[in-house]
């Protein structure tokens, strides 16, 4: 649909000018409705963290930071990727802190990509990857994810890199939106292509901590992938606090120096007081980050079992924020765009319909997908269901 953006906006950013998730968050605001489609959490996270944000306001870190990050952060960044993973890591070259991790893919993928080269994308796909790629003028080629498992073929994966103009592939695990967690049997056959073919691999890994069931392993620890892979994090989604936007890569140095180039030209830095933050947060014991996630599988549970219970093909996530189920047992001949527009109406919830995460060229794609946040308060989610009960096909 054109607008009036339009008639000024660059041709190649035209797709992205409106989101599904702006009309979606205007028609819950409109209509009163519980609104499952915003993924961050309707709580705040560790008061510990919050406070330690205060002190470093009240001692006088609110002036500009590093470039590349307040050197605690890099320090626990580097420190991090050893204790959990195995990756050691210089954090004076090779960790840069990001405007959140949306920063980080964008500033990486400029940074890397000349126009016309091709990234490798898993569909469904994060909405922010496509524009990016758009932004740097490069060229998406999509491998398909199959439900129920997510699966994909390693023949359409290996189609998807014939060009000479291939450059990296993009990979998010775990994956927003279905909370797929990549098994090792997958990644070795990613690995594989990127050494096979001489690509370079950009890994999202915001839900690394935010697993129930399964193993988070990162790319970079794989054979041979060390020194071509991009890993991107960030502490919103871990510590419940979105809204705090820092982020940070790590990689080879002369990968980080190429993003960071890149970088400095978008956000110079993200705000000095939520980074000292953050580097208490990564500091916490580990059965504190697998307290914050057995609290998020309670919700993830209560959610896709409710679900269940009012007839919706569940796709149960492994990780992540988010569930995706299909509507065809309860909203025969909808499909998820119509569906979720009514739904706000008729029930009063609001949910984001997975076919937006899906490229142009399948209009069929995802049809009947929706996607459900489920990192909200009991209550919410209670009141959730006990509106969606009332839908009636």
């Amino acid at each position: 649909m054109a607008t009036a953006a339009d008639a000024y906006l660059a041709r190649r950013l035209r797709p992205f000018a409106t989101t599904i998730f702006a009309t979606m968050s205007e028609l819950a605001t409109a209509t009163g409705a519980v609104n499952l489609g915003q993924g961050f959490p309707d709580t705040d996270g560790p008061s510990a963290l919050r406070e330690a944000a205060v002190a470093a306001i009240r001692e006088g870190r609110n002036q500009y930071p590093p470039g590349n990050g307040i050197p605690e952060l890099r320090r626990a960044v580097a420190a991090h990727q050893r204790d959990w993973y195995g990756l050691a890591l210089d954090p004076e070259t090779e960790v840069l802190v990001t405007v959140g991790a949306t920063e980080a893919i964008a500033a990486t993928v400029l940074a890397l990509c000349e126009p016309g080269d091709e990234v490798v994308m898993f569909e469904p796909t994060y909405d922010s990857y496509a524009a990016c790629v758009a932004m740097a003028g490069a060229v998406p080629r999509l491998v398909r994810l199959h439900p129920p498992g997510w699966t994909f073929d390693p023949g359409e994966l290996a189609a998807a890199v014939t060009s000479p103009r291939a450059r990296l592939v993009l990979l998010n695990t775990p994956h927003n939106p279905t909370g797929k967690v990549f098994s090792p049997d997958e990644l070795a056959q990613v690995a594989a292509l990127c050494r096979d073919r001489d690509l370079l691999a950009v890994t999202d890994e915001v839900y690394e901590h935010l697993v129930f069931d399964g193993t988070h392993v990162p790319l970079a620890t794989l054979p041979g992938m060390r020194d071509r892979t991009v890993t991107i994090s960030s502490g919103g989604k871990t510590f419940s606090l979105t809204g705090w936007k820092v982020g940070w890569v790590s990689a080879a140095a002369p990968l980080v120096a190429a993003v960071r180039a890149a970088k400095q030209f978008l956000t110079y830095t993200s705000p000095a007081p939520f980074q000292v933050a953050m580097a208490h947060g990564l500091a916490l014991p580990p059965g504190e980050l697998q307290r914050l996630a057995d609290e998020l599988a309670a919700k993830r549970d209560l959610l896709c079992e409710g679900l269940e219970h009012l007839g919706y093909r569940v796709y149960r996530p492994p990780a992540t924020y988010f569930a995706t189920t299909d509507i065809g047992p309860v909203a025969p001949g909808l499909g998820a765009e119509e569906f979720c527009l009514a739904l706000a109406a008729r029930c009063g919830v609001v949910a984001i319909p997975s076919s937006v995460f899906y490229g142009p060229g399948d209009p069929a794609a995802g049809r009947t997908l929706v996607r459900w946040a489920f990192c909200k308060r009991e209550s919410v989610l209670r009141d959730a269901l006990a509106r969606l009960a009332s839908w009636v096909p």
